[in-house]
């Protein structure tokens, strides 16, 4: 049995095999756009080839066949080409209340044993002092690139 049918319009036809043919394009959306003119079971097409061929002549996986196949018939031919757009959204950890601390505490005095502030170090800091539940350091360079700190040189910062 069939899961997914794939029955390409003429137009689609000749815009798929435009952009197989023409122009610069990403190799993995030339790829999709052979799997689907491959796969087209509709009026149009001459000769339709099996997954197996497919997967034997453009060198892929049959898994890759079937979800390019799968998004075309769920969700169309553009997401089936380009993919679906990410809708994942990432809450922000630092306000810019934390922000303001931690700059102010890279500009004080590095602690007892320390000739400046490493990234790390003040990581620690500012969880031990409260102003964030959890950092890492690469979130400190973040801030503290964004604000163009230079951590360091005493003559700014």
């Amino acid at each position: 049995m069939k899961k997914y049918i794939v029955t390409l319009a003429e137009d689609e036809r000749e815009a798929l095999g435009e952009l197989t043919s023409k122009g610069k394009h990403k190799s993995q959306k030339i790829l999709d756009a052979l799997i689907l003119l491959g796969c087209d079971e509709g009026g149009f097409q001459t000769k339709r080839s099996t997954n197996e061929e497919i997967a034997r002549v453009l060198n892929t996986s049959m898994r890759k066949i079937d979800r390019v196949k799968k998004r075309f018939v769920e969700e169309g031919l553009d997401v089936a080409l380009n993919g679906r757009k990410g809708s994942r959204i990432y809450a922000k950890k630092a306000d810019g209340d934390f922000e303001a601390h931690l700059i102010a505490l890279s500009c004080s005095e590095p602690p007892e044993g320390f000739a400046r502030w490493s990234l790390r170090l003040l990581a620690d800091k500012v969880v031990e002092l409260d102003y964030i539940g959890s950092i890492s350091h690469e979130a400190v360079r973040r801030v503290l690139k964004k604000t163009k700190s230079n951590l360091g040189n005493t003559r700014g910062g």
